[in-house]
């Protein structure tokens, strides 16, 4: 999802998205639905949140960081 359509998210949920980080934006948005703010933590590509609109960038984000 491109960040635009992340503030928009965000912004629907009441959240002034200026100032945040991609992460930090979407994991705020995860705790305001009430979920867990795991974005980008999971590792070796395991992840039990297979509802989760994120599920896919985080994914591919946490390959990134596992690999630094």
């Amino acid at each position: 999802m491109k960040i635009a359509e992340i503030r928009d998210v965000a912004r629907s949920l009441g959240i002034q998205p200026n100032n945040f980080f991609k992460t930090e934006l979407i994991k705020t948005i995860q705790q305001r639905e009430g979920n867990f703010d795991c974005y980008g933590t999971a590792h070796d590509g395991v992840c039990d949140q297979i509802g989760c609109c994120w599920r896919k960038d985080c994914l591919e984000v946490s390959r990134i960081e596992d690999r630094i």
